[in-house]
């Protein structure tokens, strides 16, 4: 079992950048594949980016690809979401996502992740 805690959210202007950062509990975090999504207010909870539990594969919704970047330190049992050029419609509130896999197959439903973080709040003015 791991536990999420995500840390990094604020306020930011429209094109401005944020890094959200999630640390895990746990011995065996390089053991699982991580994700990050996001919910704004009246919507469905939709995939942003995942990364593989190597690091070496990685997937990106087409609505932050060039954008947003995934990336984790196994040692530090930490991912993070480096987010620039930011858009007011990127508002949300911003999920860390845990899934035990040693495949570089990246998962992008949240039905596929078991564990979660309590989310960071990202806000964007225009």
């Amino acid at each position: 079992q791991v536990q999420l805690v995500e840390s990094g959210g604020g306020l930011v202007q429209a094109g401005g950048s944020l890094r959200l950062s999630c640390a895990a509990s746990g011995r065996t975090f390089s053991s699982y594949a991580m994700g990050w999504f996001r919910q704004a207010p009246g919507k469905e909870r939709e995939f942003v980016t995942g990364i593989s539990w190597s690091g070496g594969s990685t997937n990106y919704a087409d609505s932050v690809k060039g954008r947003f970047t995934i990336a984790r330190d196994n040692a530090k049992a930490t991912v993070y979401l480096q987010m620039n050029s930011l858009k007011p419609e990127d508002t949300a509130v911003y999920y860390c996502a845990a899934r035990f896999s040693g495949r570089s197959y990246i998962y992008a439903s949240s039905l596929d992740y078991p564990y979660w973080g309590q989310g960071t709040q990202v806000t964007v003015s225009s």
